[in-house]
């Protein structure tokens, strides 16, 4: 089954391995179950028959997520494939996919249409970069986009050359750190407003953290990331 249960309600799904300015990133969704039996899908990932059918079995589509500008590689797929769901995005991404409509823009305040199931905080860190994460109160379980990321060593050994694997040491986007990218934090002018941003994912307390690239962390979300978003705090 190309859906892997985390909780009660809540599964993630792998995708294709995909290429970042020649870097290989693996790709990664979030599926929650709503109060109303909607399905919330987070950075649709490549969508197979496999999977088509799987979340058929599941209940149907309502709300379709992109949690930044650049997670939105399949997401007019998603649209075709269910055209009544909802679909969300930041401004940033708007912008940039002037081709697809958005039912709302997503900041800090969650959609109604979520039932408090689901939070979520506005990280405007890099002036490259801004993105929602979110956080699923049920399980406990926050989501991240690629303000984390922790490639695993059997991933870098089989995917990256061994001129790249030396990068994602050096930027700390290793299982060991799980920061985000040297070129996000380098880029992040206002620390002030992104710190507050992480305080508030921090005080979630959340117990699991998934994100779309690396391993996810089953246990110990909080001081996990308290580790992976130390360079702003």
């Amino acid at each position: 089954m190309p859906l892997d249960p985390v909780d009660k309600d809540l599964w993630i799904v792998e995708g294709p391995v995909v290429s970042f300015y020649g870097f290989p990133y693996p790709t990664r969704s979030v599926i929650a179950r709503l109060p109303d039996g909607g399905l919330w899908v987070w950075s649709p990932v490549a969508l197979t028959d496999d999977l088509r059918e799987a979340i058929h079995a599941l209940g149907p589509v309502s709300s379709l997520v992109s949690p930044n500008a650049l997670h939105h590689l399949w997401l007019a797929d998603w649209i075709a494939a269910w055209p009544q769901a909802s679909v969300y995005g930041l401004a940033s991404l708007a912008r940039k996919r002037r081709d697809l409509t958005f039912t709302a823009l997503l900041e800090d305040t969650p959609p109604t249409a979520w039932g408090g199931m689901i939070d979520q905080a506005w990280l405007r860190a890099s002036v490259f970069l801004d993105e929602i994460v979110f956080f699923h109160r049920p399980s406990r379980t926050a989501i991240v986009g690629d303000y984390c990321q922790a490639f695993e060593e059997t991933f870098l050994a089989a995917q990256w050359s061994a001129w790249q694997r030396p990068i994602a040491r050096v930027w700390g986007i290793t299982e060991a750190h799980g920061r985000a990218p040297l070129e996000l934090r380098l880029t992040t002018l206002k620390a002030g407003r992104a710190r507050a941003a992480v305080q508030r994912i921090l005080a979630w307390a959340p117990e699991r953290v998934v994100m779309a690239h690396g391993r996810w962390q089953r246990s110990n979300g909080q001081a996990w990331l308290r580790q992976s978003f130390d360079w702003l705090l």
